[in-house]
């Protein structure tokens, strides 16, 4: 009784892993001397399978993160990383879909430059 106690707390004050909900990655906004600069903390998310799109001042990126390491037979006792489909929507204050944007991947984050016409700033 102890053990399914313990077991229904755990699922009840774990982040869902798991489900039809994407996961919301977490993100840094800056301001920079040319536009601005948008980190996504994905890790363990392969840039291929990244999809980042702007429309207006939206900012969307989304994708999926796989769980790459399974052994057979291993079935899972605590699970807290998502890997499932994420999505994250932040609205700028700058029109994002006329800037120029490029993008980097390092070290499981995505850098987004956001570089904005002069008239823009």
């Amino acid at each position: 009784m102890a053990k399914d106690l313990i077991r229904l707390m755990h699922a009840l004050f774990q982040p869902a892993a798991c489900g039809d909900a994407p996961w919301v990655p977490a993100a840094d906004l800056y301001r920079t001397r040319r536009g601005w600069l948008v980190k996504f903390d994905l890790a363990g998310v392969r840039p291929e399978e990244i999809e980042l799109t702007a429309a207006g001042t939206a900012l969307t990126v989304r994708g999926v993160r796989h769980d790459r390491v399974r052994e057979e037979g291993c079935c899972h006792y605590r699970m807290e990383i998502a890997y499932s489909r994420f999505e994250r929507t932040l609205e700028l204050p700058c029109e994002v879909s006329r800037a120029e944007v490029s993008t980097e991947y390092h070290d499981g984050r995505l850098l987004v430059h956001i570089e904005q016409r002069e008239a823009q700033l």
